[in-house]
């Protein structure tokens, strides 16, 4: 992946590991448009930055999505980067009885719809596009689920599979890259930004770039920790993986 010249839509670019990697990328010189439900959140991110740009987009709204996609290439027809970065993160309890899934269906239309809808409705334009590329966020939980958010993790799991998939299709046309974080300090779950034991999001949005820049730039962006659990099945270690982030099942 070019990280200049480019012009990028960054999905859930108002906050979190979203906003940072909006802001290296406007650095580096880039046109970004950052995009998510509340308009105030994207104008503080975007607040004294020249060329960088917010639009509302509420992903759970099929028909909205593709009002948006038009929105974008018409206002942005140079637009050949997507990042699928927004979500959200529920914990669910009581795994073992019947139980309101109204949080696990909030994560599947968050979380795997809303990628999947944003980039159906912008590949056709990708694909006609110089040096266009999609990058998917997905997480550690992907390759070791966290069992208090199983839907969440699955979910990441899928985007995972999704992207393999997306990767062959496209080979060729559109670079395909997924980019799967550790536990990082955002205000992604409550306690998130101040605990310790979680990398702090500058390191992490610094080593993101630094990775970027290689050339070529690796089909799996993996910083620092995250192979723990990217290569836990892989390497024999799973299920004292899985006992490791899941401390409470014992």
């Amino acid at each position: 992946m070019q990280t200049t010249g480019n012009t990028i839509l960054i999905t859930g670019g108002g906050t979190g590991i979203g906003e940072a990697l909006a802001h290296r990328f406007h650095d580096l010189g880039n046109t970004v448009i950052i995009a998510g439900r509340r308009m105030e959140v994207l104008q503080k991110a975007i607040a004294g930055r020249p060329n960088m740009h917010a639009l509302t987009l509420d992903m759970d709204d099929a028909a909205g999505v593709i009002a948006f996609a038009d929105k974008l290439t018409t206002d942005f027809p140079g637009v050949n980067v997507l990042f699928n970065s927004a979500g959200i993160m529920r914990m669910e309890m009581g795994l073992d009885k019947a139980r309101d899934l109204s949080d696990a269906e909030a994560s599947v239309a968050s979380n795997l719809l809303g990628p999947i809808r944003v980039t159906n409705a912008l590949i056709e334009h990708l694909g006609k596009q110089q040096n266009a590329v999609i990058v998917n966020v997905t997480s550690g939980l992907a390759f070791v689920p966290l069992v208090i958010a199983p839907t969440y993790s699955a979910i990441k799991a899928a985007i995972h599979s999704y992207t393999v998939s997306l990767r062959a299709v496209l080979k060729g046309k559109v670079e395909v890259i997924e980019l799967v974080p550790p536990a990082v300090q955002t205000e992604l779950t409550p306690g998130q930004k101040t605990n310790e034991r979680f990398m702090p999001l500058d390191a992490f949005a610094d080593q993101v770039m630094a990775i970027f820049q290689q050339t070529p730039t690796p089909s799996e962006i993996l910083v620092e920790g995250v192979d723990f659990m990217r290569n836990a099945e892989a390497e024999g270690r799973f299920d004292d993986t899985l006992a490791a982030i899941n401390p409470f099942l014992k």
